[in-house]
């Protein structure tokens, strides 16, 4: 079932979507965007990144598995952060892991911008119902 919204919305709805389109254009054209788009691509691209998360990933689903029928202990714990450092700690890995932090940090700003005018932070309170 198909449903034409833009045929049904008032007009200041047509310009907020256009804003909103506008805006998502103009990031992509954020250094911060496009670092982020590069280092994805390059974690993307790089075996030895590959490998490490795919180790981790494979080290953490067998913790979660024995937490869930309680067994498990410490070190299958310490062998999980262990494998999750080692990831961490390379260099395409965390030239990554920074370029989304910063993307991150932009957004948030860009979030404080739109939510200014209308006194309310609508990412910040998505999925916490009720908050005074």
């Amino acid at each position: 079932m198909s449903v034409d919204t833009d045929a049904a919305a008032p007009e200041g709805d047509h310009a907020a979507d256009d804003l909103a389109r506008q805006l998502g254009e103009a990031i992509t054209d954020l250094p911060a965007y496009r670092r982020y788009v590069e280092s994805k691509q390059a974690v993307e691209n790089d075996d030895e990144v590959q490998s490490r998360i795919e180790e981790f990933e494979q080290l953490r689903q067998e913790f979660m598995l024995a937490r869930q029928s309680g067994d498990a202990d410490q070190e299958a714990l310490k062998e999980v952060q262990e494998a999750q450092q080692r990831l961490h700690d390379h260099p395409v890995m965390a030239e990554y892991l920074e370029a989304q932090d910063s993307l991150e940090a932009r957004f948030e700003g860009l979030n404080d911008l739109i939510s200014e005018p209308l006194d309310v932070d609508f990412v910040g309170e998505s999925g916490a119902c009720c908050q005074d």
